[in-house]
């Protein structure tokens, strides 16, 4: 017979989304074998795992030290919107990212007052909760700023800044990133394989036109400055015209701070 552990327990209690006790009982009559005690559960009229279904929907939490020195944010995962919107879901999430924010190191899904709330959550709902990607960000010498795109709750945005940033920055900033999707900070930050490839293509695009190596070089080269400008954040134009026409480089050099990292984050994205 397997020992029943409490970690056994608690697997089976995400899985099926049972009582503490219910799960270690039906263990203890499976001498361990998890498959056959949900098997034993369904027979009871139990669905099927919880961890069966998938969790594609969600919310980013975040949460900011008091000092604006570090910020943490949390994708927390589950089956449907509703849920996501709930307040038992909500309260978890942002648990999960105060915990993060104060233990950095932490591995917050695996964390006993996550796994059990989690768990909670989902005897609640019947539905698959799940911690997902985790971000956190500290700069002791300058600020971080969180972004959360409020409309949906899906996106969240960390920045690190040398300076002071205003509120406002950090909110405009947080929305062109959360908006625009860029690949890195800057070009240095672009993957060398992409930028090979893209090069790759734009030269032999311009062959393909009849243009010869060295002229079908330069043509790569302007195409592969459209490339930076749409793709890295410091070459981008501002998303909001309004508030500023121009590079986000010069929006944060007119505002005198300086963009060392930033991190997003998107439920259900990679």
């Amino acid at each position: 017979m397997a020992q029943i552990t409490a970690s056994l327990v608690n697997e089976l209690r995400a899985k099926t989304g049972q009582p503490m006790m219910d799960c270690k009982k039906m263990l203890e009559k499976t001498s361990g074998d998890m498959s056959a005690a949900i098997d034993e559960f369904r027979k009871k009229g139990i669905k099927s795992s919880l961890g069966e279904r998938a969790a594609t929907e969600g919310r980013v939490a975040g949460v900011a030290s008091g000092d604006g020195k570090s910020a943490a944010l949390v994708e927390v995962n589950c089956n449907t919107d509703f849920t996501a919107k709930s307040e038992p879901f909500l309260k978890l999430a942002a648990r999960a990212a105060t915990l993060l924010l104060e233990s950095p190191q932490s591995a917050v899904g695996q964390a006993a007052e996550i796994t059990t709330a989690a768990t909670e959550v989902s005897q609640q709902t019947g539905e698959n909760i799940r911690i997902g990607k985790t971000a956190h960000l500290s700069n002791p010498d300058g600020a971080v700023g969180l972004y959360i795109y409020g409309i949906t709750g899906k996106i969240g945005v960390l920045m690190s800044f040398t300076g002071k940033p205003s509120e406002d920055l950090i909110k405009q900033l947080g929305g062109h990133i959360a908006f625009a999707r860029p690949i890195g900070l800057n070009r240095e930050s672009v993957p060398t394989e992409l930028v090979a490839k893209e090069k790759e293509i734009a030269v032999e695009q311009a062959k393909a036109t009849g243009k010869p190596q060295q002229i079908a070089e330069k043509i790569a080269e302007g195409k592969l400055n459209a490339f930076f400008a749409k793709r890295v954040l410091l070459d981008q134009e501002f998303f909001n015209s309004q508030v500023f026409k121009g590079s986000i480089a010069n929006y944060l050099k007119q505002n005198g701070v300086t963009l060392a990292k930033y991190v997003r984050l998107e439920v259900g994205q990679a």
